[in-house]
């Protein structure tokens, strides 16, 4: 996850994580959903759903990136907002 409170205005966290096949990828958006939904949250829009290369969930202050192995190396979202502060997920 990164906290990107101090380097931009659109967002505060993108929470970034990699599926090893569509499938998965879809499954992984899934569960988010079904897990925020019970808090009262739910996505203002979600993007690449069907081709589960980059699944974009976009949840107003925070952002959520499933990605393929593929797709994360290539958009590197990491290297991109790299002034953004590291957060840990705990588990």
């Amino acid at each position: 996850m990164l906290d990107l409170q101090e380097v931009t205005s659109f967002a505060d966290h993108f929470v970034i994580c990699t599926g090893s096949n569509p499938r998965q990828i879809q499954a992984i958006c899934e569960e988010i959903g079904v897990q925020l939904s019970k808090r009262g949250e739910f996505p203002m829009n979600v993007e690449g759903f069907d081709t589960a290369e980059w699944v974009l969930a976009d949840y107003g202050n925070y952002l959520i990136h499933v990605f393929s192995a593929k797709a994360r190396a290539f958009y590197d979202l990491e290297r991109l907002w790299r002034n953004a502060k590291s957060v840990d997920i705990p588990e």
